[in-house]
């Protein structure tokens, strides 16, 4: 019997137990998962009174950079980016992993997109600095606006190859100088930039919010003919990764993708 469980705050939301419950389903594995709300600054005390019900966590805001600061061993890839969204206990022992990245890899490679230019990212917290992070040297340029300059020298340390540049919040922005932008900020955040979306749009938008759905600048953005890419993408190949790094067996992950991709947007409905 596997179990596991998300945590974060909100988490209502959540379609991560109908992810993996239904993966445990496809495979013929007996588990169970759950979503649990934990607020920030209390990950400790919840891992200190219900550690020994989990065989594996994944984390979502605002937990994503907490656990770091929990003294569990992390991979290289984490601590370079700063963020961790999935905790797998091993002889008891709890460690940090991010499928963050790997799974946006993913995504983008499904949808035909594996060449780069321009990348603007929108936010600047745990997700990003993972998304960051896997496109290094994927994108010639990765650009971040932020609303707070505190983050600026952690995005910079997730990268090694791609031209950096960080700027702060602001309505007026040029999505022509892209040819992807990626909405990493909690829901209605971004709304106000969708004013600057014009009509023949080229670049393709992959935010990362999948409820509700679609997003004001997701709307904004289809209506004036360009291509947007679900959160529900994100949520799938991350959650995918973290079941090949919990689960024993070997497994089909196209068949799986396929059969979650379709619950995942029946449940989204």
């Amino acid at each position: 019997m596997i179990n596991g469980a998300v945590l974060g705050s909100p988490i209502s939301h959540s379609l991560s137990p109908v992810l993996h419950k239904a993966a445990f389903a496809f495979l013929g594995i007996e588990g169970d998962y759950s979503a649990i709300k934990v607020e920030s600054g209390a990950l400790a005390k919840c891992l200190q009174t219900r550690s020994s019900e989990f065989d594996y966590l994944s984390l979502t805001m605002p937990l994503k950079e907490e656990v770091l600061g929990l003294g569990f061993d992390a991979d290289a890839l984490t601590q370079r980016i700063q963020s961790g969204n999935t905790l797998i206990k091993r002889n008891d022992k709890w460690s940090i992993s991010s499928t963050d990245g790997s799974g946006f890899v993913a995504a983008l490679e499904h949808a035909g997109i594996n060449e780069i230019e321009s990348v603007l990212l929108l936010g600047a917290g745990g997700t990003a600095r993972a998304v960051t992070g896997s496109l290094d040297s994927v994108a010639k340029n990765i650009h971040v606006l932020g609303r707070s300059s505190l983050r600026q020298e952690a995005l910079e340390s997730a990268i090694s190859h791609s031209h950096f540049e960080y700027h702060r919040w602001s309505s007026d922005i040029d999505f022509t100088q892209y040819d992807l932008v990626v909405n990493t900020t909690p829901a209605a955040a971004a709304d106000l930039l969708a004013s600057a979306v014009n009509p023949g749009i080229k670049a393709t938008l992959f935010d990362v919010i999948y409820k509700p759905w679609p997003t004001e600048l997701a709307q904004r953005w289809s209506d004036c003919g360009g291509t947007v890419i679900n959160g529900l993408e994100l949520l799938m190949y991350q959650g995918l990764d973290q079941l090949a790094m919990v689960l024993d067996i070997e497994f089909d992950r196209e068949a799986l993708a396929t059969h979650l991709r379709d619950v995942l947007r029946k449940s989204a409905r």
